[in-house]
């Protein structure tokens, strides 16, 4: 495990990239887009008052203090986590690929292992037998070859993470903060998986986990897998979220087929008629992944990663006028549109169409979504 040396006090521009990822109404797309038009965190903490002014906000945001910011820091310290920033060396190679990678995780154990080549195994709580002895030996047999990553939920995410930690490293995502397991009976399960690789966690320290926070999570599962394997999952599981987001960031689908007279292998036999890779043994997803080349290390060779992340969306913006936002607004819906699409149709420069929107999600009346597209929120219109 790398060594965590304790501060007494993080670093200023810490301080500034944690207070804009936890300022309210900044998720992971806006901070990118806050860092790619200002050029630093404490830049944009000045600048984003004005802009959610701009585009409509009556309250003030609700930045959090340095103060709260260094408690939170001493904190992780004390548990012996640290942070990861969105362009720091040691973030992700892959999650960094997706438009909302998360602005900042928290990691308790060896970053190093969010850097090799991994595998995501998925699955529903309520797993049969069957399910969990499947899931607990695939595990086992890709684990010498790659990180295993999975949820730390019950049924298949557990029994994912127990095989792999028989023969390699597995790395847990979870919902809530570090210090608050979910569920509490895996609390010594994380401890485990802890020592031998990482638990992650995009919440601050405290965060209780909720229904909406799983999503969040399943797209770092995502992000970070080579591929993913869906063990058993019915039709409206999380674990198709996961598998749909690996979709659309490129990544590689597998799915192990079911009985069709259990609810809890119809998921995945739809993944499998959408042109999911069949699963029997773990033979059947390294064949699928040839750009690994040997045993998995912090030395292996990592996978091929786009250029810089942190840069701006669309070009950096000056100030617009009030006929900009109008325009602008005037061609928004709850409907997602494109940005492309949005800047042929309003005739005005892409830099004045990203300081509108820029406004506007500042202002809680936009939600910029993966894809490079947006959406007016309801209580907007």
């Amino acid at each position: 495990m790398r060594p965590w040396t304790r501060r007494s006090r993080p670093a200023a521009d810490t301080i500034a990239r944690l207070r804009l990822a936890r300022t309210e109404g900044v998720g992971p797309i806006t901070y990118r887009r806050l860092l790619g038009r200002f050029g630093s965190a404490a830049d944009a903490l000045e600048a984003v008052p004005r802009l959610a002014r701009a585009g409509g906000r009556a309250q003030a945001l609700v930045i959090p203090p340095p103060e709260a910011i260094e408690a939170e820091c001493a904190a992780l310290d004390r548990i012996g986590a640290r942070l990861l920033f969105l362009g720091d060396p040691d973030y992700p190679p892959l999650l960094a690929q997706l438009d909302d990678a998360p602005a900042c995780l928290s990691v308790l154990g060896d970053p190093a292992a969010l850097a090799v080549p991994a595998i995501a195994i998925v699955g529903g709580r309520n797993a049969s037998s069957n399910g969990r002895t499947i899931a607990e030996a695939l595990a086992r047999d890709l684990a010498p070859r790659l990180v295993v990553i999975s949820g730390l939920a019950r049924g298949i995410d557990t029994a994912a993470h127990l095989g792999a930690l028989e023969t390699g490293r597995t790395v847990a995502i979870v919902a809530g903060g570090l210090d608050r397991p979910y569920p509490e009976t895996n609390a010594a399960l994380q401890d485990r998986i802890a020592a031998a690789g990482a638990v992650v966690a995009e919440a601050p320290l405290g965060t209780t986990p909720q229904a909406r926070h799983f999503p969040r999570r399943n797209r770092i599962i995502a992000g970070l897998a080579l591929g993913v394997v869906v063990v058993e999952a019915a039709l409206r599981s999380g674990s198709l979220i996961t598998a749909r987001r690996a979709q659309e960031a490129g990544r590689e689908v597998f799915a192990v087929p079911g009985s069709p007279l259990d609810p809890r292998a119809h998921g995945g036999n739809a993944l499998l008629r959408d042109g999911a890779v069949l699963v029997e043994t773990a033979e059947d997803v390294l064949s699928a992944l040839p750009r690994l080349a040997g045993p998995c290390d912090a030395g292996a060779a990592r996978p091929e990663v786009p250029p810089d992340p942190t840069l701006p969306l669309l070009p950096t913006a000056p100030e617009v006028p009030d006929s900009a936002h109008e325009t602008v607004r005037a061609l928004l819906s709850a409907d997602p549109v494109a940005v492309d699409d949005l800047v042929r149709r309003c005739q005005l420069s892409p830099s004045a169409v990203a300081a509108v929107l820029l406004d506007l999600e500042l202002a809680g009346a936009l939600e910029a979504l993966p894809g490079g597209r947006v959406m007016l929120l309801p209580a907007a219109h």
